[in-house]
């Protein structure tokens, strides 16, 4: 029988992986380090990977449904649901010209937080590929992490949108506090 979506496999180049389509003569394979490739199916590098002491257990479709998104949030840079401090809601942001003939722009406080939000799960997955990019020396990875806790630091004026003080940016004092 032929592997399908969900296989686990091991490439000799690519390393870990796991089937995410079947085409006719191909896979799709989400490599950890590697994204995702197109690997031929008569490619000799390719094994299955066949977990040990696996026992059979009950799938709920909210299970898979949980887990897909999961995996999606971890590939796609996506995280959790991040609330919006409850005095913001349904808010405005009026960014207002210095010259008065110049009409002012409004924006919903919603969008502006949720931007936000994007640009900080960004920054985590920068932070992630830096930590296990293979090619870059720890010195390297050091200086470039310190430079991201320097934006993290210049967001920290943003913190007071976010309900929770978890979900807070911190910069090089806060973390050093810590």
């Amino acid at each position: 029988m032929e592997p399908g979506v969900g296989t686990r496999l091991q490439h000799t180049k690519y390393g870990p992986g796991v089937i995410v389509s079947v085409r006719h003569a191909s896979w799709l394979i989400s490599f950890i380090h590697h994204g995702v490739v197109e690997i031929d199916k008569q490619d000799p590098d390719v094994d299955e990977v066949i977990p040990e002491r696996v026992e059979p257990a009950a799938e709920t479709a909210d299970h898979v449904e949980e887990r897909l998104l999961k995996i999606l949030r971890y590939w796609n840079g996506i995280g959790e649901p991040v609330p919006l401090g409850d005095r913001w809601r349904n808010g405005m942001m009026l960014l207002q010209p210095a010259d008065k003939p110049l009409k002012p722009k409004e924006i919903p406080v919603e969008q502006f937080f949720h931007k936000i939000v994007m640009l900080r799960d960004r920054l985590r997955v920068l932070e992630q590929n830096i930590n296990s990019h293979k090619v870059l020396s720890d010195e390297d990875k050091i200086n470039l992490q310190q430079y991201i806790t320097r934006i993290y630091g210049s967001l920290t004026t943003f913190n007071v949108l976010f309900r929770d003080r978890e979900d807070w940016f911190v910069g090089e004092k806060g973390a050093k506090e810590e």
